[in-house]
């Protein structure tokens, strides 16, 4: 993990890589950080943004694999930029939502990367919740400079199991009257009597591995035994890695996400000037080509969830975007498989090339 405090960026080496940490400052006053990362040769092509989910960080892009995603865009030439957003565990961690990240954070973090790079545009990756809440930006208008987006998992129309519907609907409301979070870290680290009780119930109903920080996962996000990725697409030292990649998600996420699944779109918590109450009541306001990738095997956000968003889309700019269906793949696998860089990363360098 790459920290940095006051004005000046701090650089760092990683393979052959540079990563330069600077500091950012949401619309809203809320301090985040972009990860810049250089190759040994300039970038040939524009900037690419790339945005991670709710409760990792944007270190999620860069496991033990021989080649990470971060790897297979410098090769290609792109000036690629990591967002650590609101829900970033490298953050001090706050109650947010995705309005605030949608209205205050990926504008900001768009219009640094363009001042930057002296570029007009860009392109984003964007993953999960950085993908909803990306998406919530675009479809109001808030990103016109953003020129192609690939969304891993979910976009607009969130569809989960039907167990993870009723933890929403039920036990994460209960929780939230005695916890102001989650965090799968507790997997490792229970911070109390009732995080550690928490932690005896999953490892007594999920036996899949002994990493119990991969189990407080699936619990936390899907319902799955794993949810987020098929154990089979991990190496051993990418599920062991995992252990410090989680942490801190607060409740307001999931009454959202609650609000959203029970309306079958994403809807706002809040009143924000700039943002509707719902996001697929109109035609987007973007001209922004949409790529969705979704992973067929996905048990945190069902594949159907991208294709109700390509539904969506295509009625209102018919032949614009693409739905991209990842067979043998579920949510982030597709990112930290073993096999992802010749499986998952060519998909999403041939979309962002186009």
């Amino acid at each position: 993990m790459t920290e940095t405090s006051g004005a000046q960026p701090a650089a760092t080496t990683r393979r052959d890589h540079v990563t330069e940490v600077r500091p950012l400052t949401a619309l809203d006053g809320r301090p985040l950080t972009l990860v810049h990362v250089r190759g040994r040769r300039p970038a040939h092509r524009g900037p690419v943004l790339v945005v991670h989910g709710a409760g990792v960080r944007a270190e999620l892009f860069r496991p033990p694999l021989r080649r990470t995603f971060v790897d297979a865009l410098v090769d290609e030439g792109w000036d690629v930029w990591l967002l650590n957003w609101r829900a970033s565990i490298d953050l001090d961690p706050v109650p947010w939502t995705l309005d605030q990240a949608a209205a205050y954070d990926h504008p900001a973090a768009v219009a640094h990367v363009l001042a930057a790079t002296g570029a007009d545009r860009l392109k984003a990756v964007v993953h999960c919740q950085g993908s909803t809440s990306f998406m919530m930006a675009l479809s109001a208008g808030l990103l016109p400079q953003v020129e192609t987006v690939v969304s891993n998992a979910v976009s607009l129309h969130p569809v989960v199991p039907r167990l993870s519907t009723f933890k929403l609907a039920r036990l994460a409301p209960v929780v939230a009257r005695v916890m102001p979070s989650l965090s799968p870290a507790w997997g490792d680290r229970p911070a109390g009597p009732l995080s550690r009780l928490m932690v005896w119930f999953v490892r007594a109903t999920h036996p899949e591995c002994r990493n119990s920080v991969c189990r407080m996962v699936s619990f936390t996000y899907g319902s799955g035994w794993p949810a987020l990725w098929s154990h089979a697409n991990l190496d051993e030292a990418t599920h062991e890695w995992i252990r410090g990649e989680f942490a801190e998600v607060p409740m307001t996420f999931f009454a959202q996400m609650n609000r959203c699944v029970r309306a079958g779109q994403l809807v706002a918590a809040e009143h924000i000037e700039g943002l509707p109450r719902a996001f697929a009541e109109r035609a987007p306001r973007t001209d922004a080509r949409i790529v969705l990738l979704a992973g067929e095997d996905n048990l945190c956000f069902l594949a159907e969830s991208q294709q109700r968003t390509y539904d969506f889309l295509n009625a209102h700019r018919p032949g614009r975007d693409t739905l991209r269906l990842l067979p043998g793949y579920g949510h982030l696998d597709v990112f930290l498989g073993r096999r992802a860089a010749t499986d998952t990363y060519p998909l999403i360098l041939e979309e962002l090339a186009r």
